[in-house]
């Protein structure tokens, strides 16, 4: 996919081999990095309609977190994505 998606695939974050989130699971574990990823969360629920006049992108960032803190990597979904526009 290469439009531009400050939700799932923000352009800082393809910089790299290995993506912030899967970094933090390496040195802090699973369970911690979940653990941020719902203070994450809260923090975007808290600064809505600080920085743009709509709140959609940090609801979204919002629900990314949430989603990863119960399990649900939100990844997944681009992986599915990408397999059907390449026929798989």
């Amino acid at each position: 996919m290469n439009d531009y998606d400050p939700v799932n695939q923000p352009p800082h974050y393809l910089d790299s081999v290995i993506e912030c989130i899967d970094a933090m699971v390496a040195v802090f574990g699973l369970a911690h990095t979940q653990k941020y990823a719902e203070i994450a969360a809260f923090k975007y629920v808290w600064r809505m309609n600080k920085k743009n006049i709509t709140s959609d992108e940090d609801k979204l960032k919002a629900i990314w977190y949430l989603r990863f803190s119960m399990g649900d990597d939100p990844r997944k979904d681009l992986n599915k994505v990408e397999d059907i526009q390449n026929g798989f």
